[in-house]
């Protein structure tokens, strides 16, 4: 499957996002050229599609979501993968309601996005909190995509993140989630709360406080052990 971003590209994509450029990977799964900005090109990448692929975003359109830092910092610190960097921007859509659906159907994007979790090994996101709750961008194509079939989230290992700029670093949207995504044939195998972003997180370096970088490497672990242990059952 085209838009995956193999590991050896990994610390291109950590370079961009972390000196400043958090919109530099643009990934097309129906296009198999990965564009990172005006700096490199990648073309042919079906080397790559024997490794686990893992879906990646932040659950947020912010432009510069702390969350999307998150969820990308994190990622390219896993090792053996392929990488679907995803912006939820690119998968806006009408709010949910019943009479949507029954007139219009699913929309394209839902679709897309639910092609994408079900071409892959795992998935990680990183959840900004909107009162208490999961933001709206994200709630809408929850929402959506649980209309497409009975498995939501396709069984698939996850490992569900939040960071905030306050002491609580997200934890009731990641409790939330938590418990909910099991519901939805979510597998969830790791959780990661990063608070005070501002002092934790520094461009160039990523999550700065040790304690707080064990504690996330131990949950990449989990997840890590999780996906490449994984057998596909037919």
């Amino acid at each position: 499957m085209g838009g995956f971003l193999g590991v050896n590209q990994n610390w291109i994509v950590n370079f961009l996002i972390l000196f400043g450029h958090p919109k530099a990977v643009s990934l097309n799964a129906a296009d198999p050229t990965i564009q990172l900005d005006s700096f490199f090109t990648f073309k042919n990448l079906d080397y790559f599609n024997d490794m686990k692929k893992i879906m990646v975003f932040g659950a947020s359109t912010s432009r510069n979501s702390i969350n999307k830092r998150l969820a990308y910092f994190a990622a390219g610190l896993l090792e053996n993968v392929s990488l679907e960097l995803l912006d939820l921007n690119d998968f806006d859509m009408p709010i949910y309601s019943i009479d949507k659906e029954h007139e219009n159907g699913i929309p394209e994007p839902a679709l897309r996005f639910k092609e994408i979790v079900k071409q892959s090994d795992g998935i990680i996101i990183s959840f900004a909190e909107h009162n208490g709750s999961y933001s709206a961008a994200f709630k809408n194509i929850f929402d959506w995509i649980s209309r497409i079939e009975k498995s939501t989230w396709e069984a698939k290992p996850m490992l569900l993140m939040a960071a905030s700029p306050g002491g609580r670093g997200g934890r009731g949207v990641l409790d939330a989630a938590t418990a909910r995504m099991p519901f939805n044939d979510g597998k969830v195998v790791a959780t990661f709360s990063l608070p005070f972003f501002g002092k934790n997180f520094e461009d160039g370096r990523g999550v700065t406080a040790p304690d707080l970088l064990d504690n996330l490497r131990t949950a990449l672990n989990q997840f890590e052990t999780v996906v490449h242990s994984a057998v596909e059952v037919d």
